[in-house]
């Protein structure tokens, strides 16, 4: 099938920020005294930096108010964005950046859809600032996947209807959000197991014979 536009998470699809990410809540983590490991990772890919921080609280013997849970979450980020400026153009992969300019070439509008707040500084330090036709972030969003809000928001920032849109994303909470919202998904990664996922995916470049409509709809 034929997409106008293709909406891409970005931590996992574009690049991988993992372990920044790990290692700046093991750093707050630590600070307070509440334990924090990689499993416990696991369970924050595709969640919101509030509800990340609530996950690791589950663990803590004291109840922290909601300026607090503020202050701790700023803590990370902060921890985060020094983390961030260790990347480089190196950190995007050459099959991500040819897969991008193909599609763009092909005509397809190509649209970021990422619950973080910290999207247009990655896509800085990886060269891709001003590259996309849209951005839905967590900057400009209420409700995190799999709310289909981060997605709706970018298809109407490209001028389109979700129908004309394929959602791209690596996490489960990602293809819940595209199928709410009315998109169709490509999964990649754990997404690719998704039972309502549309097209799984072996690898980033496979987009290419899916936007030509090369592979059955599952």
């Amino acid at each position: 099938m034929s997409y106008k536009g293709i909406i891409f998470d970005l931590d996992g699809v574009i690049c991988f920020t993992d372990q920044y990410h790990y290692q700046a809540w093991k750093e707050m983590a630590d600070g307070i005294g509440v334990y924090f490991d990689e499993v416990i990772n696991n369970r924050l890919r595709g969640v919101s930096r509030m509800a990340s921080l609530d996950i690791i609280l589950e663990r803590s013997e004291k109840s922290y108010s909601e300026k607090e849970k503020e202050e701790l979450a700023a803590q990370k980020n902060e921890i985060y964005k020094k983390l961030l400026e260790q990347m480089s153009p190196a950190d995007l992969s050459e099959e991500v950046k040819n897969t991008l300019d193909e599609l763009r070439n092909r005509g397809h509008k190509l649209a970021i859809g990422s619950s973080s707040k910290n999207t247009k500084m990655i896509l800085k330090q990886l060269g891709l600032e001003g590259y996309f036709d849209a951005i839905s972030d967590g900057t400009n969003i209420t409700y995190s996947k799999p709310d289909p809000e981060v997605f709706l928001k970018a298809a109407a920032f490209l001028g389109l209807d979700p129908s004309d849109c394929l959602v791209v994303e690596d996490a489960l909470a990602g293809i819940d959000a595209a199928v709410a919202g009315g998109f169709h998904g490509a999964g990649i990664g754990e997404a690719a197991t998704h039972e309502k996922v549309t097209y799984p995916l072996e690898k980033f470049s496979d987009l290419l014979s899916v936007t030509r409509g090369e592979k059955d709809e599952v």
